[in-house]
């Protein structure tokens, strides 16, 4: 028995043809997966395989793209190709929501740093710190990672910190970094660590405004927490 291909199925069924006809925003998740695959195995079309796929990511399309080439190719039907296919189109969907933030923002509370940071680090299955570099209006001049570590901790070197916001003259700063396990609580590292940025900042005229901890969903803030 051959693959059960999108052009075996009858008309309404081929969510390419009802792409066409219809246009992408009435696809599902799994008809636009399937698109994307082609093809199912000998038990079942493009589409139950997608849907299968998405039912062991809990129907979550950014637990999808957390997905590596060995965890898609475990399900039948799933080749190297297809599973290389999936992990582009996903990777080009998180670009995109780069791209719309390549204008950077102004800053005017913690919600405006999670909305600009969440896509780059709430994801991360290891923690990253960053910094956003800000003018006298809290305009954003620059984001940058400062570093990357584990699974549970980075290192920061504040020295290196604010070497860069001299450069940028900028006037302050806020700094975030994610907790892959999904735990908001800082951790008395995190509290510590703040209070060096912040008194090292002092030192300087530079004002650090906000700490952020992101996660894949929310964020905890010094500033709104009392914490600064």
């Amino acid at each position: 028995m051959k693959n059960l291909t999108i052009k075996s199925w009858a008309l309404d069924d081929r969510p390419r043809e009802k792409l066409i006809t219809k246009g992408k925003t009435v696809l599902s998740d799994a008809e636009l997966l399937a698109i994307l695959i082609g093809s199912g195995n000998k038990e079942e079309s493009a589409v139950a395989l997608s849907k299968r796929i998405l039912s062991a990511v809990e129907g979550n399309l950014n637990k999808l793209a957390k997905l590596n080439l060995e965890n898609l190719t475990a399900f039948k039907g799933i080749g190297e190709a297809k599973a290389i296919s999936i992990i582009t189109a996903l990777e080009l969907g998180k670009r995109r929501q780069f791209e719309q933030l390549q204008t950077l923002p102004k800053i005017s509370c913690s919600n405006d740093v999670f909305k600009l940071m969440n896509p780059i680090i709430g994801d991360l299955n290891h923690e990253e710190f960053w910094v956003l570099y800000l003018n006298n209006s809290n305009k954003v001049l620059e984001k940058n990672q400062v570093s990357k570590g584990g699974l549970t901790s980075t290192i920061v070197d504040v020295r290196l910190l604010y070497k860069r916001a001299l450069e940028l003259c900028a006037v302050a700063i806020v700094v975030c970094h994610n907790h892959p396990s999904g735990k908001l609580q800082p951790s008395k590292a995190d509290k510590d660590l703040t209070l060096k940025i912040k008194s090292s900042g002092a030192t300087l005229d530079i004002k650090l405004l906000d700490h952020l901890i992101v996660t894949e969903k929310t964020y905890f803030s010094f500033a709104d927490e009392g914490l600064l």
